[in-house]
């Protein structure tokens, strides 16, 4: 039987994952209160909520368009992964490609300089707290639908994805904490836990661009980007935004842009400054990173 628009699943666990998340934030602000530790500001909070509605928006406004097209595309699979395995593989198969997915597309939002213009404001609090994981880029539902059409083409049911993807988006949550330490070693070294991302939220040389996993860090460790938390992370950007107006954050690399494109001196400086990594310059020595 073909796949059909039903959301229900989605919808499920969302209401299932919004209490939970909501415990998550309490417990976290009782410890933080009970340490004395003031790891969130109100300020970087409301912003944080700003970005969240704006995502929330876009989302709700291509949803229905997106998975649309996911069934389109299914239609065309290289392979039928439901009929070959059971039930239980296929779920575990398809969490995997999801976050073998996310991880490229997450790589390249920090290297290429018009995906981090989008990225940038989910890296732009300087607290660490599980509010921070609602700091989602507006147009961030939008870009990322190229990347994950290439799921249905390969095989994987858009049904099934849809679900195994808001699970994994609820996992991302519990990696935005600083009262959990580091866990048991089999899991530090299989699934990207509060200490993996942390590293990935810190600003520290060593810390720029590592641990791009969602659910899983073996990606990391297999293609070059994993970093181990040693020193403590500062979090932010390298020059932060000073700002917790959402709109503000999201055009301001935008603008940013906008004046390196004014006086770029030829096309292919343009597409440099488009489609090289965020700190690119003209003449820039090769091989340079640095987090905006």
């Amino acid at each position: 039987m073909e796949p059909t628009l039903d959301t229900s699943g989605t919808v499920t666990l969302y209401a299932l994952g919004l209490p939970l998340v909501l415990a998550l934030i309490m417990i976290e602000t009782l410890v933080l209160q009970w340490r004395r530790k003031p790891y969130y500001n109100r300020g970087d909070t409301l912003c944080s909520l700003g970005l969240l509605a704006g995502n929330i928006v876009i989302n709700t406004v291509i949803k229905g368009g997106t998975l649309g097209l996911y069934l389109y595309l299914y239609q065309f699979r290289a392979v039928d992964i439901g009929s070959i395995l059971p039930t239980w593989a296929v779920w575990l198969l398809s969490f995997a490609a999801i976050d073998f997915v996310f991880y490229w597309f997450h790589r390249l939002s920090h290297r290429v300089r018009v995906l981090w213009t989008i990225h940038m404001s989910h890296h732009s609090s300087e607290e660490m707290n599980f509010v921070v994981a609602f700091r989602q880029p507006w147009l961030a539902p939008i870009v990322k639908v190229p990347f994950f059409a290439a799921l249905p083409l390969v095989g994987f049911d858009p049904t099934i994805t849809m679900v195994a993807g808001v699970a994994a988006t609820l996992w991302g949550v519990v990696g935005h904490t600083r009262i959990v330490g580091k866990l048991w070693w089999p899991i530090e070294w299989l699934f990207n836990t509060p200490s993996h991302h942390r590293v990935h939220h810190g600003s520290n040389a060593q810390y720029i661009d590592k641990n791009y996993g969602n659910l899983f860090i073996i990606w990391d460790r297999m293609f070059g980007t994993f970093e181990e938390e040693k020193e403590l992370v500062v979090y932010g950007l390298r020059h932060n935004v000073d700002t917790f107006n959402p709109a503000r954050i999201t055009l301001m690399d935008y603008q940013a842009l906008w004046h390196k494109l004014r006086g770029a001196r030829s096309p292919g400086e343009v597409l440099d400054y488009c489609f090289g990594p965020p700190d690119w310059e003209p003449q820039q020595a090769a091989g340079t990173t640095v987090k905006s």
